[in-house]
């Protein structure tokens, strides 16, 4: 077979033994041991397990974020489009990041900078990875805002994050991991900090937005519920 064909027969993300541990004064706390899964193209893997299991460690890890110190990311290999994350240089995960694979963290209001709008923090991420005018991206940095249903986001995107209820924090944060359209999106327990009526909100919007694309997507969520209606297949820790 040719290789564009083996390419398109992989897995878009492939994690194999890893293991992330944390180097603290009390001792190592070993937050990831072992974690072996991998995603199909288009697919989404629900990735299941008690809080504490290191479900936002592997995140983290696949994106390069552990912070260190006291984490490191000890042994294993995060393939990506054929590509170990874990060996290439920095400038290059900067690149990866926010263009080619997007994350929405678990809690929306330590995601977002308090200091800057909504909207210009879409346009920075957006500027970031692709060439265009600044009114181009804050007109799409507006439209993105429309598509995760924020009423009157003109005016919303000129909002700071403390003016926006805990739902709307999260549909920006949505916005701003799906503004470059990523081929992968890693959701971290999206719904943990808020309430359960905005929890169902989120997850509808979350479904809405990644519906008849080929978006892959890694949810790492403890609630069976929300793994039942959006995953095709399920890992657990």
């Amino acid at each position: 077979m040719s290789k564009p064909d083996d390419k398109q027969g992989a897995p878009l993300l492939e994690v194999r033994d890893l293991h992330t541990y944390f180097f603290l004064d009390g001792g190592v706390s070993k937050a990831v041991e072992g974690a072996d899964f991998s995603i199909a193209r288009g697919a989404t893997l629900g990735l299941v397990g008690e809080s504490g299991c290191g479900k936002s460690a592997t995140s983290l890890s696949i994106m390069r974020l552990v912070p260190s110190p006291p984490g490191k990311i000890v042994q294993g290999e995060v393939i990506f489009d054929g590509r170990d994350l874990l060996h290439l240089p920095e400038a290059e995960m900067r690149r990866i990041r926010g263009r080619d694979i997007g994350i929405i963290f678990q809690e929306p209001m330590t995601s977002l900078n308090p200091v800057f709008t909504v909207g210009w923090q879409i346009v920075e991420v957006i500027l970031n990875h692709e060439r265009i005018p600044h009114k181009e991206a804050w007109e799409r940095a507006v439209e993105m805002l429309r598509k995760v249903h924020i009423s009157a986001p003109e005016q919303r995107a000129n909002d700071y994050p403390h003016q926006l209820s805990g739902g709307m924090r999260q549909r920006v944060v949505i916005a701003m991991a799906l503004a470059c359209s990523p081929r992968l999106l890693i959701a971290d327990e999206p719904t943990t900090a808020l309430d359960v009526t905005i929890q169902a909100q989120i997850m509808d919007l979350f479904q809405e937005v990644t519906a008849g694309t080929d978006m892959t997507v890694l949810l790492g969520t403890r609630n069976l519920g929300i793994v039942a209606h959006t995953a095709g297949e399920v890992a657990v820790m």
